[in-house]
Formats: C-alpha cells, sequence, structure tokens
C-alpha cells in the first residue's frame, strides 16, 4: 500500500518535522491546524478541494435544491426575527460560493431579505476567496470577508455552517492500562510522521470516560476549538438575536472512536500522509457543540438526520418542480442529485443538522417534532 502515496515528504511535512525535531512532539489538534490552515502550506490555502477535480463533493456541489430550501428556511427565520431592515446573512467556510449561490436565488422570492442582508463570509483561504468573488459577483452580490467572527460586527444574524466543523482541530485520547494518554505526532523510525502516546496523564476535568466505560486501546476525542468557536457564536446571537444551522457528518453524542480521517482524490488517504495535500476532518461531536451552546444561553434543535430535516423541507415538491418539462435524462440527473443528499445510505443518515438559536426565537422550520 505504501507504493501508492508520494516517497518525498511534501513542504509542509519538512516544516512539521523541523519543528518536532526543535521542540518534540505535537497535538493531534495542533497537526490538524497546520495541515489544513498553515498560510503557505496548508491543504485550503494551496490546494483544489472541491468538485470532481478536487478531492471531495459536498452536499450543494451535488445538488442546488440543497441551497434552495436551507435559502427558504433561512427566510421563515428572517420573519421570526421580525424581519429586521439590517442583518448578518453569514457562510462558516463557503467553499467555491455555490451553496451561497444558490441560497442568494432562492432568497430573491423576498426583496426586503435581499435589501436587508449584509452578506459575510468566514473564509481565511485567499484562493477560496478568490473563487467565491469570482461566483457571487457574478450574481450581483458583494459579499465581505472575515478571517475570524470577532471581526463581523453585531447585528441580528443568520448563519450557515456546511461541512465547517469537522475540519475544526480535535485533540485524541487513547486509553492504556494506567489510564488515558494523549495521542501525539512525533518522527517514527523511517524518518516520517508517527503517532506516539504522550507519558502524563491529561487533567482529571477534561472528562474522559471512567474504566467501566472503556477499555486499553479506545480512543475518545474531545474539539476544544469547536466548543471555544461555539461559545462565541452562541454570544453573539443571544445579544442581537439569530441563529445558525450547523450542517455536518458525525455522531450525536459523545462517544469512544478514532474518527480522524484523510481524503485525496475522492478516496481515503492515511492521516499523516502528504500533509497539505490531502483534506482531513474528524466526526463533528453535535452532543458536545449543543452541551457548549446550552451552557452559553442558546436554543439547541436537534441534531437530526439530514435526509429528515430536508424532507420536512419539501426537498421532494422542489425535485418534481425541477423536473417538470425537463427531457428525460436531465430529470434523472436532478432526482439522482436529490437521491444522493437525502437517502439513508447516502448523505441522508450520517449527515445531522441542528439549529442554534436565540432563546426568543421560536421553533424553527424542519425541527418542529423533535
Amino acid at each position: 500500500m505504501s507504493g501508492d502515496f508520494a516517497p518525498n515528504r511534501t513542504p509542509l511535512e519538512e516544516r512539521l518535522v523541523d519543528l518536532i525535531r526543535l521542540k518534540g512532539p505535537i497535538t493531534v489538534a495542533d497537526y490538524m491546524a497546520d495541515a489544513l490552515g498553515h498560510p503557505h502550506d496548508g491543504y485550503y490555502m494551496s490546494q483544489t478541494p472541491f468538485g470532481a477535480d478536487g478531492d471531495f463533493t459536498t452536499a450543494p456541489e451535488i445538488s442546488q435544491i440543497f441551497g434552495e430550501l436551507i435559502g427558504l428556511w433561512l427566510l421563515e427565520n428572517w420573519r421570526a426575527l421580525g424581519s429586521p431592515g439590517d442583518f448578518n446573512l453569514v457562510e462558516f467556510g463557503p467553499g467555491r460560493g455555490v451553496l451561497m449561490e444558490d441560497i442568494l436565488r432562492a432568497t430573491r422570492l423576498r426583496a426586503a431579505f435581499s435589501k436587508a442582508a449584509c452578506l459575510w463570509l468566514l473564509e481565511t483561504s485567499g484562493r477560496l476567496r478568490v473563487e467565491q468573488q469570482k461566483r457571487l459577483r457574478a450574481s450581483g452580490v458583494k459579499p465581505l470577508w472575515a478571517d475570524e467572527f470577532a471581526d463581523i460586527p453585531p447585528a441580528p444574524t443568520l448563519i450557515v455552517a456546511n461541512e465547517f466543523f469537522d475540519c475544526l482541530p480535535v485533540r485524541q485520547f487513547q486509553r492504556v492500562d494506567r489510564g488515558w494518554r494523549e495521542r501525539l505526532v512525533d518522527i517514527g523510525e523511517d524518518g516520517r510522521l508517527a503517532f506516539i502516546l504522550g507519558k502524563t496523564p491529561p487533567p482529571a476535568n477534561y472528562g474522559l470516560p471512567g474504566d467501566d466505560d472503556s477499555e486499553p486501546g479506545d480512543i475518545f476525542e474531545i474539539n476544544f476549538a469547536a466548543r471555544d468557536f461555539m461559545t462565541e457564536v452562541v454570544g453573539g446571537l443571544v445579544a442581537h438575536g439569530g441563529a445558525a444551522l450547523i450542517i455536518d457528518y458525525g455522531h450525536v453524542a459523545s462517544g469512544l472512536g478514532d474518527t480522524l480521517q484523510a481524503v485525496r482524490d475522492h478516496r481515503y488517504w492515511p492521516a499523516l500522509s502528504t500533509p497539505g495535500q490531502a483534506d482531513l476532518t474528524a466526526h463533528v461531536d453535535f452532543g458536545a457543540l449543543a452541551d457548549a451552546a446550552v451552557d452559553a444561553g442558546a436554543a439547541v434543535y436537534g441534531p437530526t438526520a439530514q435526509g429528515r430535516f430536508l424532507d420536512r423541507l419539501g426537498i421532494k415538491l422542489r425535485t418534481e418542480m425541477l423536473c417538470k418539462d425537463k427531457p428525460e435524462a436531465e430529470q434523472q440527473k436532478i432526482r439522482a442529485g436529490a437521491a444522493r443528499i437525502a437517502a439513508p445510505d447516502k448523505m441522508g443518515e450520517i449527515f445531522k443538522v441542528m439549529c442554534i438559536a436565540s432563546p426568543d426565537l421560536p421553533a424553527p422550520p424542519g425541527f418542529f417534532d423533535l
């Protein structure tokens, strides 16, 4: 299997090897943060991630229905906010701008919404900002960009985060006979990056499972970055009103398991191979995110399966509307795309949807019966 992978180190691997030699092993979270976001050699700064020519395909790239239904969801929540004359429409990690393009097309049904929205894109990649600018300005929209959530001015805010939280860096801990040890990244005997275990136990307040709930070899992940970011976002929503729609793949409750994975050329890739040239993610712990949101004062709806959420928003009706008067081949393509994002054996079950909202908002569409 090793013959499938590049024999030479990537520029980022050279940097990481030098860093480890100088300062010692690094956490999985530090490795993940550099692999994705290093200013020069990180994956999102240097590669083409999305679409058939990239490494993976997201739901907006598969079917326009995904973004259109989310656009209608945003319209309903804007009304629930009292239809403010000025508000922030925010997307975290907007990729090539495909999702936001579809959202804006759907929300043009209400001219007042489009006029009131100040569009902010939370994006650190210069390469992706260029793609977003070309796509959205061709639609007559002039977005603003932010490196951090704190850069976005206070106002009522509606947020969409599709496949964003899975990219936030996790720390990993492995159970051994004498308790838990942190999983670290070091240099192996062959001179390449390799996993090792730290020598000291983690702090007791990390909340790792007890002896009765785990056994040697088990791995437990904690995403401190996601929890801290959620707390920051909720602070803005509670203070000024609004809601965030979070869509990602992951698990409903915290649990054991190694979910760190890399993808390259639409196939799985070793997590420590070719850093900076493969996408690197971990499953989202929706239970931990929900707890952080509630602790910060938000109302939480879901998570629910993506397929169920889209069904409640009317994916079947929208699919048939798009198919009307289309040639048979195009109808098949539309239906296949809709099935791929909603079917339980495709993206419909593993992807979850959760809403975080200011406590004064009514239950949002898609979550009424939860």
